[in-house]
């Protein structure tokens, strides 16, 4: 194999940096897409809105299984052909979905699909890698831009898709895209091994959960990531049902459309990653929990007034940004030659904390209304104050300031072949 000159510095290229961000997007939203179309699922399948809710649990369960299956193969195996055959394998379930007769088949084909589409959790990885470890907040905040861009845009394109040829039309088009990018992604990027040496599957998988035990600060960071995914899932999950129901009363494509709202909080990946690579994690972090929490009085006037839910809804989604990006700038850091165990043990913790946090949304509406939902959400972000402070009290606070060990990244370069 002959070795892959990698632009300035070792870095990514902007044309290589964008095909990930907008290949990370594409992948996590195919977990998303029914959000905005519960209700409209449920009346051509057949369904309770309560049973239409649960495909989105299905996504998080699915997304969550995946991540801790599948994501560690990437320290064990060549990366680039597992994300080519996972983003190949979450085409053909989304085709499934798009075909699906009944609610049983589109649930199990969304946990599949979800649990493949962990695809996006092997390139986030592979970017860290790639880039110059004094650029790499800054890289996996725009990896992350397009995975949350996908993730909040996926209602917008649902809503209009359905609009122009039904639910189904969605899947269709997400399952063509996603086969188009396995392509680019096989194309482009470089080859990358694994640096899991001898270690077996099971071994692999042994190690992985085994972290949690090693590393104090990915304990931490887990947890604080599953609260704050949950407390994100509250609002998303219920507020499908706010604004199909009254006052506002909108239809399927308008709901869609909210998700440009939250694409606004998104945008300022880049702006925590930069931050991080100064050094100021924790900063963005504890920022970040303490406007989670602040979000959830706006949100809970928005029940009435737009304006207000406009605002509350920027906040959580910019504050959720913040705590996502800065955990992961100083667990990628901890050990290279383990990258995509420790990425895979923290996201697995942090997916299933928003698939937790879906479950809790739809059984909260039911009985307690948005008023019910609100007080749910702002006690899930009073809880991500509280671990950060925990943290700055239990871990050496060197450890989390900067992320440890930048300068000694041992990590194989890249080759072709």
């Amino acid at each position: 194999m002959t070795t892959t000159r990698l632009p300035t510095g070792g870095g990514l290229s902007r044309g290589l940096l964008l095909l990930m961000s907008v290949a990370t997007g594409l992948a996590v939203a195919g977990n998303y897409f029914a959000q905005p179309l519960l209700d409209l699922i449920g009346r051509e399948l057949g369904i309770g809105s309560s049973s239409a809710a649960l495909v989105v649990t299905a996504a998080q369960g699915g997304y969550a299984l995946g991540l801790i299956l599948l994501v560690p193969l990437g320290d064990l195996i060549e990366r680039r052909r597992l994300a080519m055959s996972l983003y190949a394998a979450t085409a053909l379930f989304l085709l499934v979905s798009a075909m699906a007769p009944n609610g049983t088949v589109l649930l199990v084909s969304t946990a599949l699909t979800a649990l493949t589409s962990v695809g996006a959790q092997v390139v986030v990885p592979f970017a860290a890698t790639l880039a110059d470890p004094a650029e790499r907040g800054r890289v996996v905040g725009t990896v992350m831009t397009g995975l949350m861009l996908g993730l909040l845009l996926a209602r917008t394109a649902s809503g209009a898709l359905s609009e122009l040829g039904g639910w189904r039309t969605v899947y269709w088009v997400n399952a063509v895209l996603m086969a188009l990018m396995a392509v680019l992604l096989r194309v482009f990027l470089p080859r990358l091994g694994g640096d899991g040496g001898r270690l077996t599957y099971p071994a692999l998988l042994r190690s992985t959960v085994a972290l949690f035990r090693h590393e104090p600060l990915l304990r931490w960071r887990a947890a604080l990531g599953a609260l704050s995914l949950a407390s994100f899932s509250v609002l998303w999950t219920a507020l499908t049902f706010l604004l199909a129901g009254s006052p506002y009363g909108w239809s399927e494509p308008a709901i869609g459309l909210f998700g440009l709202v939250g694409a606004v909080g998104a945008l300022t990946a880049t702006v925590a990653g930069r931050l991080a690579d100064r050094g100021h994690v924790q900063i963005v972090t504890g920022a970040g929990t303490v406007l989670l929490v602040a979000s959830w009085p706006a949100i809970a006037a928005g029940e009435g007034s737009l304006a207000w839910l406009l605002t509350g809804v920027v906040v959580l989604d910019l504050a959720h940004q913040a705590v996502l990006n800065s955990s992961q700038n100083v667990l990628y850091a901890l050990r290279p030659e383990a990258r995509n165990r420790i990425n895979s043990a923290f996201l697995t913790a942090f997916f299933a904390g928003g698939a937790v946090g879906a479950a809790l949304a739809s059984a909260v509406w039911a009985y307690g209304g948005w008023t019910g939902v609100c007080v749910l959400g702002a006690a899930l972000s009073a809880g991500t104050v509280v671990l950060w402070v925990l943290e700055r009290v239990t871990v050496d606070r060197g450890t989390g300031t900067k992320a440890p060990a930048q300068s000694n990244d041992t990590t194989p370069a890249p080759s072709t072949g």
